[in-house]
Formats: C-alpha cells, sequence, structure tokens
C-alpha cells in the first residue's frame, strides 16, 4: 500500500509540473503576440505660466486602445531630446488613462530633472502596453521653449492689496510729517511707565530695565530700544537711577547710546554714566541668574521687561515679584505671554509692543505705519465679513474677486 501512494504522488506531482509549463508557454505566447496599441494624437506642449521658468505642460489625446474594456495600453512614457533626431531621453511616466503630464524642472543645472530655458525642446509619448518592447510613439512635438515670467498673474489681488496699503502708509507719513496730531489708542502698560518712575523716584529705588534676550538686528529689540528712550529721559528728568543688564554686547552697545541721547535730550548729560547700561553674559541662564541677584539686591521699584523673551521670562518675573516690584512687560513670542501676564502688573501683548514704540515715539514713519495698519486690518475685517455672506449666499462673482493663485 505504501509504495501505491508514493507512485501516485509522483505521477500527480509530474502531471502539475507539465499543466504548470504549459500554462507560463501560453502566457509567454500571449505577451508576445500582442498587437501594437494604436499612438496618441493631439500632443501639445507649451510653457508653464506664472512660474520661474524650467516647466513645461504636455498634453494629448489618448490612444484608442486605453479605453474602458481595453488594457492593450499600461502606461504612457515621456521623452525629451534637445534635437528632432534624438537621441530621447526617458523623463518620466504617466498610468494608462492620463492625458497630462507636468515637467517640472529642477533649478540646479547639474540635476538630472534640469530644464534649460529659452532652449529648444522636442517631445514624443509612448503608449506601452503590457510587453514594453510593445509601443507605439507618437509625432515628435517641438521645438518649444520654457520661460521664466516677470509678472504672476494669478496675484492681482495681492499687487493691489500692497499698493492700497503702501498709499495709505504715505498719506499718514506725510500728515503726521505735518504736524498734524494722529490718535493712537493709550495702552494700559505705557500709560503705568510714567507713574512706576515716578512711584520709583519717590521711594528712592532704582529702575531696572531688560532688553531681552535678543539681538539687535530683531524687530522686538528694535522697539525696546525707543521705550528705553522714553524712559530714559524720564528718568533723566527725575534723576532716578537707571540700570540696564545686557544679554548681547552689540545690543550693550547700542543701548549705551540711546540712553546717553535721552539724557542729553532731557538737559541732564553730565547725570549719565556707561556703568547705566552694562554687558553680563551670552548665557541665558547665567544672565538671568546675575539679573535676579540684581533684583534681590537692590530692590527696584520697577521692572520693565521689554524685547525678546524666552525660557527666562517665569523666572524673572516670579523674581521681580518677590521684590515687591511694579513689573511692566512686552513681548512678541506668544508661548511666553502667559507667563508675564499671570506675574506681571501689565502686559504688552504681542504687536502692543510695537505700537507703544510709535506711541512713544511719535516718530511720523512709525505713526503712519501704524495707522495705515488699523485701516488695513479693519478693511480686512470688513471684507471677510462680506466674504462670509456672499459664499453663504453663493455670490461667487465677489468672492472670486479676491482668489490668489500659486
Amino acid at each position: 500500500m505504501r509504495y501505491i501512494f508514493v507512485i501516485f504522488s509522483l505521477v500527480f506531482l509530474t502531471f502539475s509540473a507539465g499543466l504548470a509549463q504549459v500554462d507560463t508557454l501560453g502566457a509567454d505566447s500571449t505577451l508576445l503576440n500582442i498587437a501594437p496599441p494604436a499612438p496618441i494624437s493631439n500632443l501639445t506642449v507649451y510653457d508653464k505660466a506664472n512660474d520661474h521658468g524650467h516647466a513645461l505642460i504636455l498634453e494629448w489625446k489618448p490612444s484608442p486602445d486605453d479605453a474602458a474594456g481595453k488594457n492593450t495600453v499600461m502606461m504612457y512614457e515621456i521623452y525629451r531630446s534637445e534635437s528632432p533626431d534624438g537621441p530621447f531621453e526617458n523623463i518620466g511616466s504617466v498610468p494608462s488613462g492620463n492625458s497630462r503630464y507636468d515637467n517640472i524642472g529642477i533649478l540646479e543645472k547639474e540635476a538630472r530633472d534640469y530644464i534649460p530655458d529659452n532652449t529648444d525642446l522636442y517631445y514624443r509619448v509612448d503608449a506601452v502596453t503590457i510587453n514594453p518592447e510593445i509601443r507605439t510613439s507618437s509625432e515628435i512635438f517641438g521645438p518649444v521653449r520654457s520661460y521664466s515670467n516677470w509678472f504672476h498673474r494669478g496675484r492681482v489681488p495681492v499687487l493691489f492689496a500692497v499698493l492700497i496699503f503702501g498709499g495709505l502708509m504715505m498719506y499718514f507719513v506725510s500728515v503726521a510729517r505735518k504736524g498734524a496730531e494722529l490718535y493712537v489708542r493709550p495702552l494700559a502698560g505705557i500709560a503705568a511707565v510714567d507713574d512706576a518712575i515716578g512711584r520709583a523716584t519717590e521711594m528712592g529705588r532704582p529702575i531696572l530695565y531688560i532688553l531681552g534676550l535678543g539681538t539687535a538686528d530683531m524687530i522686538s529689540t528694535i522697539a525696546s530700544f525707543t521705550i528705553l528712550s522714553r524712559v530714559a529721559k524720564q528718568v533723566a528728568e527725575y534723576q532716578t537711577q537707571l540700570i540696564v543688564p545686557c544679554y548681547d554686547p552689540i545690543v550693550m552697545t547700542v543701548a549705551q547710546e540711546v540712553v546717553k541721547s535721552s539724557y542729553l535730550d532731557a538737559g541732564h548729560p553730565d547725570a549719565y554714566n556707561d556703568d547705566m547700561v552694562f554687558y553680563i553674559t551670552t548665557n541665558q541662564f547665567a544672565y538671568v541668574a546675575a539679573v535676579n541677584g540684581i533684583m534681590m539686591r537692590e530692590l527696584p521699584a520697577t521692572n520693565v521687561y521689554m524685547g525678546k523673551f524666552y525660557a527666562e521670562s517665569l523666572i524673572l518675573a516670579e523674581t521681580g515679584a518677590v521684590a515687591g516690584s511694579i513689573q511692566i512687560a512686552g513681548t512678541d513670542e506668544v508661548g511666553q505671554l502667559p507667563f508675564f501676564i499671570v506675574a506681571c502688573d501689565y502686559t504688552l501683548i504681542g504687536e502692543e509692543l510695537y505700537a507703544a514704540s510709535a506711541y512713544l515715539g511719535r516718530e511720523p514713519l512709525m505713526l503712519g505705519s501704524l495707522k495705515a495698519q488699523d485701516y488695513a486690518k479693519a478693511a480686512v475685517i470688513i471684507l471677510s465679513i462680506l466674504g462670509i455672506i456672499a459664499a453663504n449666499f453663493g455670490w461667487t462673482a465677489f468672492t472670486n474677486i479676491f482668489k490668489v493663485l500659486d
């Protein structure tokens, strides 16, 4: 019985192998017997509009063999050459059913996908079957060139917005230079500066001004310089002690000049000395430790934090609160605002720091840009409300006015 089972197994395995071989031969013969597909038609290549160049778009009418129920065409391969006679290089492919290919080039000349501008190029598209050797090429299209565009026509609304805002700013700057009084909403934190300086004078205790951990080229630090100028002028008039420890040596140099100029404007140049503004270190927490030591030793009546602050914000504010100081803070670092709001008496939130510099400095350029921003914000709010109404009622003519293309 055992021998009969072994003989039966050998016969079965031999028969199965024969069937597999027949199937393989049949599949191979099917692949070899595929008829070449019909070529694509109406191949068109054109430059991509509103771009930096180095890009062309190919469009065509698919092969008749690329249709529902027909599986002859499996993909389309795209070839490119700088000569109609070749050689043509395969630059990509798309599956069957597609009729477009975006030939977007890389800007680096050494890259394989680089497409030169202002150069004649020739394209062809091959309809490829399941057997890659059986294919049909289209007619060669060319020459065609890619160009870079000077203006993005899809961003006309942005152009109008920039022109309108620029016109508003120029108008308000001109009005401010003529001496007109431009209204700026009072900020509680800035209004409290004068009272805080008066309090320090009465108590005979110093004012501590912290410019933050930013560098001299940061907008928040530049705004802080303007506020420091106003504070230093008031301090010079009241003959109060001012302490300005700096994190950055360049910031220290600028701050010394700002304070010196403020003392000169106040009519007390002799009261100024360079020791008011001094450098500590560029190590974050070493700087904080030194400032905290100054707070606990000098017990300033007022602490002013204006500029760029990071993880040290709460440490500084809490130490100032322990020292019993009135604290006024302002920063554009959103992550540090909650700590200042909780631990300080007054806080300038975000762009209020920039508005404060315009409010205190009263420079025509600052006031003009601030007023232009206010009007621009009001316009954006009004247009947003109108846009919501138009979108809900299907008034696409209004919403399309503000449509911006990539």
